[in-house]
């Protein structure tokens, strides 16, 4: 029954997403070229800090809701009040924290770019709890429509924004009306009660499950934002411009393809989680098709980084091509290692997935610093790609190991042949590299045929193709 469901609905959100992909892509290329890396560098600075705030606007409340499946309305009511007053607080809070942010970076843009996004943040925070009962619910055709149209309005809005020129305004004012617009779906399509009074029994119902994802999720946030933080001071707003365009297209194969499946993982498997055994289980199955799409996207974005970043964002891009073409390396591990979380979260487990967050985010940080010494951008890539790898031994030995109790050895053992394929699929993008200069599009398209093409006939060969296929049918 569960595998019907993942099936499901991870086909509605697949639509949805590789739709918003597409969308994506052509709304940002436009962007791109109407936009400098310094708008752009601008606007990563102060998302770096609205990302933070975000963190403390769901304090794991939003799995909490999913995983306690004894709420009643009342319950829902005073959690929503709660997220109420957390909404006012935290949109007046970092209005404020735009002053001296704009300060430290000498920078008084970021005043009023904080104000405008203090209101984003706001729809953000009272989104938690209805975006978490549509999901509590399975309400995934829903949200894959909601999904799709967020991104169409917004980056309609956010390109004719930029086309008058209003710079990074446009970049935020796409934010906020992105919020806006899902808060309000969400809401209008549950509308959850609202208490006059907060019951502190109701919170207390989620204290324990919540608290420990809210300490994964600030612990993983400094892990993740402390290149940017850095590179935005010291480097200046063009390079992490450079950066920060290389790094969104590494996270676009993670995001949009294992995010087309992770949302879903939580609210279906934790109606199992008193069954270990079943949730590894469907478990093995998601890695395994994770790890073959990551065998062939990683060496293509390797190998297709000059192509990749010149089709979409054009010559002003080109520092960005070697910082895609060193993360593109950490593509495989990442793939993989975001659905963890979800499963750590439908074993109730939240206090090994803050332990693994906490290891995790001291291999990050020292490998950013480190970039940071060396004095570049392209360092930098290159270290936060070795991150990810060390955190993807570090993470299955504490969710196979410790929380499922299982050999981490036979797991990494299922993997091994991925890595086979890859390699083979990295070889012949290197043999394509050698053929002389046949254009930019053309050269795309070669790479992604010859090495499509070998990717395909060694899945087939190997009999991977066959068990890829079967995965997706539910056996």
């Amino acid at each position: 029954m569960a595998s019907s469901q993942i099936k499901k609905a991870v086909l509605l959100n697949a639509g949805a997403r590789y739709s918003t992909i597409f969308l994506g892509l052509l709304f940002s290329a436009v962007l791109a070229r109407l936009l400098t890396p310094e708008d752009y560098g601008v606007v990563a600075v102060t998302v770096v800090f609205t990302t933070f705030f975000g963190i403390l606007s769901d304090l794991g409340m939003g799995a909490g809701i999913i995983q306690n499946k004894e709420l009643t309305d009342d319950d829902i009511g005073s959690i929503f009040a709660f997220s109420l007053r957390l909404s006012l607080g935290l949109a007046a809070a970092f209005a404020l924290f735009s002053v001296p942010m704009a300060m430290f970076y000498g920078n008084n843009a970021y005043i009023p770019v904080g104000a405008l996004l203090a209101v984003s943040l706001f729809f953000n925070t009272m989104n938690v709890v209805p975006n978490a009962l549509m999901l509590k619910a399975k309400r995934f055709k829903d949200i894959a429509l909601r999904i799709l149209l967020a991104c169409i309005v917004s980056g309609i809005a956010g390109i004719i924004l930029a086309w008058a020129g209003l710079k990074y305004y446009a970049l935020v004012i796409q934010a906020v009306l992105n919020s806006m617009f899902i808060f309000f779906w969400n809401y209008l399509s549950v509308r959850p009660p609202l208490a006059k009074r907060i019951q502190r029994e109701s919170i207390a119902k989620i204290r324990s499950y919540s608290s420990f994802l809210f300490g994964f999720n600030v612990i993983n946030y400094f892990a993740r934002n402390t290149d940017n933080l850095l590179i935005g001071k010291i480097m200046g707003p063009s390079a992490l411009g450079w950066y920060d365009k290389s790094y969104k297209l590494m996270l676009y194969p993670v995001n949009n393809l294992t995010h087309v499946i992770t949302p879903v993982l939580h609210p279906i498997l934790s109606e199992h989680q008193d069954d270990k055994k079943y949730i590894y289980d469907k478990y093995l199955q998601i890695v395994k098709l994770l790890s073959l799409l990551g065998a062939f996207i990683t060496p293509f974005c390797f190998f297709a980084s000059s192509e990749i970043i010149r089709i979409l964002y054009g010559e002003q891009w080109l520092p960005s091509i070697a910082c895609l073409k060193w993360m593109a390396l950490g593509i495989w591990a990442q793939m993989i290692l975001s659905s963890a979380g979800s499963i750590f979260q439908s074993l109730g487990d939240t206090r090994r997935l803050f332990f693994s967050g906490s290891m995790n985010a001291v291999l990050t940080v020292l490998c950013i610093i480190a970039g940071i010494i060396e004095g570049s951008i392209e360092a930098v890539a290159r270290n936060v790609a070795i991150a990810y790898n060390l955190q993807f031994i570090a993470t299955f030995y504490i969710l196979v190991h410790l929380s499922f109790g299982l050999s981490v050895r036979r797991f990494l053992l299922r993997l091994l042949p991925d890595l086979g394929i890859a390699a083979i699929v990295a070889a012949a993008g290197w043999g394509v590299s050698f053929i002389p200069d046949m254009g930019l599009v053309l050269s795309f398209g070669v790479k992604l045929v010859a090495m499509g093409g070998v990717y395909l006939l060694v899945l087939a060969l190997s009999g991977q193709l066959k068990g890829v296929i079967q995965i997706l049918r539910g056996k």
